[in-house]
């Protein structure tokens, strides 16, 4: 078992300055860029340290946007999709500017609300070679793209396949009047 160094310290929590919120272990926290034009990094808190003076560092793992990705921000990310990257690193805990939730793919699609401080996941990342774990995921519609938790898909009713309104000709506004959808075979 790996010992502390001396004057070393494990937390079990940390109090953010300013506010009424406490980071604990395996909490997703918001991080100060150094950019202020720029929004705040998303990291998984892993360890929290205080050294003999008093300063308190976070060991994150760091979440990634998808335009921080090597192959960049495509069509089905959704805003809030983030991915878990194997990239970790040790922080004042001073920039950490709030707590958020990273839901897994599946419970953010079921949220009835989406607040500023949701998010989801439903990769992991390889910084240094853009890999990803799943690296196929399941797809929809005639144009076969993922699933974007933003965009409105319907169900065909024959087929049970999902379809995107624009691909079958349609408006979001005539999508969102269907009780149902039946489509004819050039679609399914």
């Amino acid at each position: 078992m790996a010992k502390t160094k001396p004057g070393k310290k494990d937390l079990d929590s940390y109090s953010i300055k300013g506010t009424n919120k406490v980071v604990r272990n395996g909490d997703c926290v918001l991080m100060r860029p150094s950019d202020s034009n720029k929004p705040p990094y998303v990291a998984r808190v892993e360890k929290i340290k205080v050294d003999r003076r008093n300063n308190v560092k976070v060991r994150i793992r760091w979440y990634y946007r998808p335009e921080e990705s090597i192959g960049g921000r495509r069509r089905f990310h959704g805003d809030k999709e983030l991915f878990l990257s194997d990239h970790y690193d040790l922080q004042s805990a001073h920039t950490i500017e709030g707590k958020c939730i990273v839901h897994s793919f599946r419970n953010y699609t079921k949220l009835e609300n989406v607040g500023p401080e949701d998010y989801f996941c439903r990769f992991e990342y390889k910084a240094a070679t853009g890999g990803f774990i799943p690296d196929r995921v399941a797809v929809y519609c005639k144009c076969e793209m993922p699933y974007n938790p933003d965009d409105l898909m319907v169900q065909c009713e024959g087929c049970k396949d999902w379809f995107h309104p624009s691909c079958m000709g349609m408006t979001i506004e005539e999508a969102k009047n269907l009780s149902k959808v039946v489509l004819n075979s050039s679609f399914c």
